[in-house]
């Protein structure tokens, strides 16, 4: 079992910053997985923010890559996405997702922390 602690979240004016964490703990087997944050805003469907491997590789959706910034601690089982530049657009629930590479490529969730943008 992989449980994941959220931290961060809040309401920011547009152009501002938000910092997102997660940690993993539990029973972690897999040493080829995946560590990211989905959001769902209202009316639409969840979606891939950002992921990190392992093995540093980074993916990020085209409506926030250059804007955001994901990195990770292997040793703490962390991940940390750093949100500049915010949009009105980008107000959703963000949750910190694990998912294994391989195998039945099982999937964890952590709980959503709300992130509002707003004037």
């Amino acid at each position: 079992q992989v449980q994941l602690v959220e931290s961060g979240g809040g309401l920011v004016q547009p152009g501002g910053s938000l910092r997102l964490s997660c940690t993993a703990s539990g029973s972690i087997f897999s040493i080829n997985h995946m560590m990211g944050w989905y959001r769902q805003a209202l009316g639409k469907e969840r979606e891939l923010v950002a992921g990190i491997t392992t093995i540093g590789s980074t993916t990020y959706a085209d409506s926030v890559n250059g804007r955001f910034t994901i990195s990770r601690d292997n040793a703490k089982n962390t991940v940390t996405l750093q949100m500049n530049s915010l949009k009105p657009e980008d107000t959703a629930v963000y949750y910190c997702n694990y998912r294994e590479l391989s195998g039945v490529q099982l999937q964890y969730w952590g709980q959503g922390t709300q992130v509002t943008v707003s004037s």
